[in-house]
């Protein structure tokens, strides 16, 4: 079986959610999404994790999250920080705002050595997803073949207010030709995305696929990223710009650099974007573990 890294982003303050929500307890024995994360990813053969942090919290990690199951995975860190930029750039005056996806994983490029999965700390994406991921590596031996593992909207959906998904659009073939960042929310009973850096507004439907970003990358992408970190970081900086990275993907698959498979995941999305959604993801983790889906202590 090839050797299968899983990088996990846990560098972002949760704005709406108010704090860290990487580090929120969700499972009955203080788990966080990302331990589910890694469980998953172990039992479906990855050999190891690296978590993009910030610096600070670098002992939490060690000590309260990553001891449970250093002696199952390899665990490695990336530092994500504000100043992990070329010498010749400034950013603006009072930025504290992360660079971006894009650049998160730009910070973690010197610890990837081959085929990864890349995800959010925040997102529980679910035995299936990892299944996926690892059967498409194994049997694909197409260096310019990518995975994106998406979700219909309505699983993705937050009872609480619009969120941040990217809407994928596929050929016959079920290859990526549009993958768009866009903040869904319900107007008067329509859902319409607006796409976040443009004026474009459309209605979808609820089993339109989006992808929460779960992708799975080749270490040649990297070189891909740098060249187009370097032309956004040498741009027109402001307090909010952002490196994202599915806008890349989207380039990239656009000049013909790098062909995505889309695949549905059959497994239940969970995730934290506000504080009101976190007993909705405790209630089902908690439905996941009497199922035998996973067992109460997962770390045991």
């Amino acid at each position: 079986m090839k050797k299968l890294t899983l990088v996990i982003m846990a560098a972002g303050m949760g704005s709406r959610f108010g704090g860290l929500k990487q580090i929120e307890p969700v499972g009955p024995n203080g788990e966080i999404i990302a331990d589910y994360s890694v469980y998953d990813a172990i039992r479906t053969g990855f050999s190891k994790v690296i978590f993009i942090i910030r610096k600070e919290n670098l002992e939490y990690f060690k000590n309260n999250i990553c001891n449970k199951f250093a002696d199952k995975i390899k665990v490695e860190y990336a530092f994500q920080e504000l100043d992990m930029i070329p010498n010749d750039v400034t950013l603006p005056g009072g930025r504290e705002k992360m660079l971006g996806t894009g650049h998160a994983l730009y910070c973690a490029a010197d610890k990837i050595d081959g085929d990864f999965v890349l995800i959010n700390a925040d997102d529980f994406y679910g035995l299936d997803s990892y299944k996926i991921a690892a059967e498409f590596f194994e049997n694909s031996q197409n260096s310019t073949n990518y995975l994106t593992v998406n979700y219909p909207f309505a699983v993705t959906a937050s009872k609480n207010g619009a969120v941040k998904r990217g809407v994928v659009f596929t050929d016959k073939d079920n290859y990526v030709t549009n993958n768009l960042e866009c903040e869904i929310s319900n107007a008067s009973g329509k859902l319409i995305a607006s796409a976040l850096n443009s004026s474009l507004e459309f209605e979808i439907s609820e089993y339109q696929p989006v992808t929460v970003n779960f992708f799975g990358l080749r270490k040649s992408f990297l070189d891909i990223l740098a060249s187009e970190f370097n032309k956004f970081i040498h741009g027109n900086i402001d307090l909010k710009s952002e490196f994202l990275l599915p806008e890349v993907i989207r380039e990239a698959i656009q000049e013909g650099k790098i062909k995505m498979q889309a695949k549905t995941s059959k497994s239940k999305w969970l995730g934290i974007t506000y504080k009101e959604d976190l007993a909705y993801l405790k209630n089902n983790i908690k439905v996941l573990i009497e199922k035998g889906e996973y067992p109460e202590n997962l770390w045991d």
